[in-house]
């Protein structure tokens, strides 16, 4: 079957051993479209980001770079501006049709934690080959935030898919004229467009920037943190803001967006040309996201913003991103926001779960 694994072929693949784990996989990291990673229980300090290349085992390397290693099974502090490699408990051995791709998970991306994922011979952050066997790592950069970490979090997520299942700008426009994929009129061109949203309803706070000096981030602690100690408010009245380099910044997209059962989205970058800045994209979009089949009625996308080189003006209705849409293999049994407690479902500007509400 061409496409996108739904989580019944992922509990399959759990159950023939394609995936392992030191410690057997919950079902909760079992996700409409993709598989929670979990940390294992030594972090190494690193001197640098490293893939591990073409012939070579990520051990091998990292007897390279490594500076020293952390025992996280007590928990233990990766501190801002410094490069982790932490082996996770899951491991591959995939069937030579399947490939796949790993990404943050969203809250991970909100808190500006820089999460890939590497492999034994990998040329490429968060790519798995088809047939790859072997052992999985997250690289962990802690870029506005120190956290506090412990074995079993879930940083990161895989997909695995088999075949080309990436829709084209034809089979958007189909669809969208069917089922609408967003709330408004849609930019296809190379996937969807996401534009930023600088003129909220009833507001002018249209953004969150990171403080540079906060204290630690227990990422197990859920509604715990006040905003305010860790984030500044982005306020304008005009349509616009001055990114300043270096800076992180929450924003969110003026489409509401809708992932159909059948389907599921990446976000990816828009052109390189639009601006000095990068959104950093974390997380898939599983199918069920803000549709109405999964109890949604359109979930806008939150966008993580860094500036580079030169101050930068931001306008609304810029586009910033796009999401690429691809096939299901089959029918998700589970949809999210469906009853599997996801967190973003229905979401506007919104930062991470660890943070207060109404924020």
């Amino acid at each position: 079957m061409t496409g996108v694994c739904p989580n019944q072929q992922i509990e399959a693949m759990i159950e023939r051993g394609e995936i392992a784990a030191e410690v057997p996989v919950l079902p909760a990291q079992v996700q409409p479209a993709s598989l929670d990673l979990r940390l294992g229980t030594v972090a190494y300090r690193v001197r640098a980001s490293f893939l591990a290349g073409d012939g070579n085992s990520v051990a091998d390397r990292l007897a390279e770079f490594e500076m020293h290693s952390i025992d996280i099974s007590q928990g233990a502090v990766l501190e801002k501006g410094c490069v982790y490699l932490v082996p996770l408990m899951e491991s591959l051995a995939l069937p030579d049709n399947m490939n796949a791709v790993a990404n943050a998970k969203s809250s991970t991306g909100r808190l500006d934690l820089l999460t890939r994922t590497i492999t034994d011979g990998g040329t490429e952050f968060d790519r798995v080959p088809s047939g790859y066997s072997g052992p999985l790592y997250a690289e962990i950069c802690p870029r506005s935030f120190s956290v506090l970490v412990r074995p079993g979090m879930r940083l990161n997520q895989i997909r695995f898919r088999q075949g080309q299942a990436i829709l084209s700008d034809a089979d958007l426009n189909a669809i969208h004229a069917v089922t609408p994929l967003v709330d408004g009129p849609a930019v296809i061109q190379d996937g969807l467009g996401f534009s930023v949203d600088l003129r909220l309803p009833e507001t002018d706070l249209v953004g969150y920037r990171a403080k540079p000096h906060t204290g630690v981030i227990d990422l197990d602690r859920i509604g715990f943190y006040d905003p305010a100690e860790y984030w500044e408010e982005v306020r304008t009245t005009d349509g616009r803001i001055i990114l300043d380099p270096g800076a992180f910044y929450i924003l969110v997209s003026r489409e509401a967006v809708h992932i159909p059962p059948l389907f599921a989205a990446e976000m990816a970058p828009y052109l390189a040309m639009v601006g000095e800045f990068r959104v950093h994209y974390a997380g898939f979009f599983d199918p069920g996201f803000g549709h109405a089949a999964a109890g949604g009625a359109g979930s806008r996308g939150v966008l993580e913003v860094r500036c580079h080189e030169a101050p930068f003006v931001l306008e609304h209705g810029q586009v910033v991103g796009r999401l690429v849409y691809e096939r299901m293999a089959e029918m998700p049994t589970q949809l999210y926001g469906a009853g599997i407690a996801s967190n973003y479902q229905g979401q506007g500007l919104k930062l991470s779960k660890h943070f207060k509400f109404p924020a």
